[in-house]
């Protein structure tokens, strides 16, 4: 048996931002759905004080669809964009 030693290890030298860089590149709107998760989060918790009269629990369960709204169409979007550029955009042999 041969053990393979000459693995490359350049996966393992990268660093967590350049790492989340290659990613964010491969796959752009996964950093989208995340970034507007964080949004929709913090537009919540601004809206939290004006709430007005609505009970707190429908507030969050609002907040909660909207941000999980946002990320599943992000990442529908992303999977049809990869579709996209893997079956039409690659040009044929």
């Amino acid at each position: 048996m041969s053990t393979d030693t000459d693995v490359s290890l350049s996966s393992y030298d990268e660093d967590q931002g350049s790492k989340f860089i290659r990613k964010a590149k491969e796959t752009p709107f996964v950093p989208i759905g995340m970034a507007g998760f964080a949004a929709i989060v913090a537009y919540g918790l601004y809206k939290l004080k004006k709430r007005g009269d609505t009970k707190m629990s429908i507030h969050l369960i609002h907040m909660r669809v909207a941000a999980q709204g946002f990320v599943v169409g992000a990442m529908t979007v992303g999977m049809g964009y990869s579709m996209y550029r893997e079956f039409w955009a690659k040009p044929k042999p």
